[in-house]
């Protein structure tokens, strides 16, 4: 199957992720980010925070839970086998805290066919449950590649 451009602009329903303490220091841990308040609570609270703040990448691990709606829809037409990674970027609007029960919502928003394959881009929506405040915006873009294309 063939990527889907009808798809575009499309909406999925939103997830739900709460946000744990030990998930952002061993999310930290991984990446390397050494800042005390991701580690802390203590270290979180001095500079005015209720809980650990994760690292700014932390938004990934939210939006690739919400992305895989747009992933694995059949309408959609992403062979994820044929999948590479393209740009990822953050826009952020305040810190993620541990303790949050955030909402991620992913939309297609723009499916570029390139020969046998496209270029498909996501954007996800990051915010609170209780109130809806933003988090972050995660713009992922994905290189599918086409049926047609050698192996490498």
């Amino acid at each position: 199957m063939s990527i889907n451009t009808a798809r575009e602009g499309h909406s999925y329903p939103p997830i739900e992720y709460q946000v744990g303490r030990e998930e952002i220091r061993e999310f930290a841990t991984a990446v390397k980010a050494e800042h005390r308040a991701h580690h802390s609570e203590e270290a979180a609270a001095q500079l005015g925070h209720h809980d650990l703040i994760a690292p700014p990448t932390f938004a990934v691990v939210i939006a690739q839970r919400a992305e895989a709606a747009a992933v694995t829809d059949p309408e959609a037409g992403i062979d994820f086998s044929r999948v590479v990674h393209a740009e990822e970027r953050f826009t952020h609007h305040a810190p993620i805290t541990a303790g949050e029960t955030l909402t991620a919502a992913t939309t297609l928003d723009r499916i570029r066919v390139m020969g046998a394959g496209a270029m498909v881009t996501t954007i996800t929506e990051i915010t609170t449950k209780h109130d809806a405040a933003p988090r972050a915006t995660v713009t992922s873009t994905l290189l599918v590649r086409g049926d047609d294309e050698e192996e490498g």
